[in-house]
């Protein structure tokens, strides 16, 4: 298939700029793969879907707070750093995106905090806003980690940043209740209509769930510079699937109950670690995945995911999971009932 069939015109207010007041009060839209049969429901309805013994499987990374704003040396210059990963722990060096890349070169120090308590030279361009950033600090690895953090603030997403600021209430939302292992810079949004509630009323129900580790990133945000789908390269993202959560997940899909994959990023987690007979292997490493139609998925038998942006990776995999015209129609149905979109917004369920 080719990108430009997966363009559609987004309106401006049906994006989220907030979300809902209640974590499992967003609205969820269900899709039934088989009949095409289209439902308007309430998150928490969700697990009228699903019978005791079926299997939840989430992802519980978390997000650090990975925008700093600092300034350039001599000409004090505003400048934005987008914090993407850390290369090497001992020497402090992290691959950044920076903001306004033009005023960026090698060489350049830039200083954080109101005094100063980070500095960073600049040793390194990776891409067009890229650069490798060497953090300049005399204390413990600990003690860098803290000050990192305590500058830091949480990285909303442009799509909403751009309509508004940053409030105390996304340090909050912008995670899952069950955010644990550290190392995202962009969160698993759908995991974000869990509440403690619904887990309890999951469990009431006999309805299990486990956990898998992806820490996704920019590259969910990226755009796609190729129209030959089977041209792109993603970026890698590191994952973990612990041999517990290999047990569940391979002792349901040996009962034939139902395996519900939260998220995109879950989806594309277990397909890294399948195996051709549909079950999952322990998994430490980094996955660079692309799943776009045409695609045999081995594990998940329905999922649960965001209303994406035109064109993105996440968009594409919903499609490969719920059939091209499906989907595609569903989010047109989605734009006229109202429904929200992108990282704060409502839910759709493909069952």
């Amino acid at each position: 298939m080719k990108l430009s069939q997966f363009k559609y015109n987004l309106p401006k207010e049906s994006i989220a700029l907030t979300p809902s007041k209640q974590r499992d009060e967003c609205r969820l839209m269900v899709i039934h793969k088989d009949d095409g049969n289209i439902e308007h429901k309430m998150f928490k309805d969700i697990i009228s879907y699903f019978d005791e013994g079926d299997l939840f499987v989430m992802n519980d990374t978390k997000v650090f707070p990975a925008r700093l704003v600092g300034t350039k040396e001599k000409t004090n210059a505003r400048i934005e750093v987008f914090l993407l990963r850390e290369i090497n722990e001992n020497t402090r060096l992290w691959d950044i995106l920076v903001e306004p890349a033009r005023k960026i070169r090698i060489g350049n120090k830039l200083y954080f905090g109101e005094n100063n308590e980070l500095v960073a030279e600049v040793i390194d361009n990776t891409t067009s806003r890229g650069r490798t950033l060497r953090f300049l600090f005399d204390g413990s690895n600990e003690e860098f980690h803290r000050v990192l953090k305590s500058l830091g603030t949480t990285p909303l997403p442009m799509d909403i940043l751009q309509y508004r600021a940053l409030t105390d209430d996304d340090a909050v939302r912008y995670q899952t209740i069950f955010a644990q292992n550290e190392g995202a810079v962009v969160a698993p949004a759908t995991g974000f209509h869990f509440s403690r509630e619904l887990l309890k009323r999951m469990e009431i129900k006999g309805i299990d769930w486990t956990f898998i580790t992806l820490h996704s990133g920019l590259g969910n945000f990226r755009p796609i510079e190729v129209e030959d789908l089977t041209k792109h390269k993603a970026d890698s993202e590191e994952m973990f699937i612990t041999e517990a959560t290999v047990n569940k997940i391979n002792s349901i899909k040996a009962t034939k109950r139902k395996l519900c994959a939260i998220g995109t990023t879950t989806v594309k987690a277990l397909e890294t670690a399948a195996t051709i007979d549909g079950k999952i292997k322990q998994y430490e490493g980094w996955t660079s995945k692309f799943i776009f139609p045409e695609y045999n998925f081995q594990v998940a038998d329905a999922m649960v995911c965001q209303f994406n942006r035109p064109l993105s990776p996440m968009l594409i995999m919903a499609c490969a999971f719920g059939g091209y015209e499906l989907i595609m129609h569903a989010y047109q149905e989605a734009i006229k009932e109202g429904y929200k979109f992108l990282t704060y917004g409502d839910a759709m369920l493909i069952i």
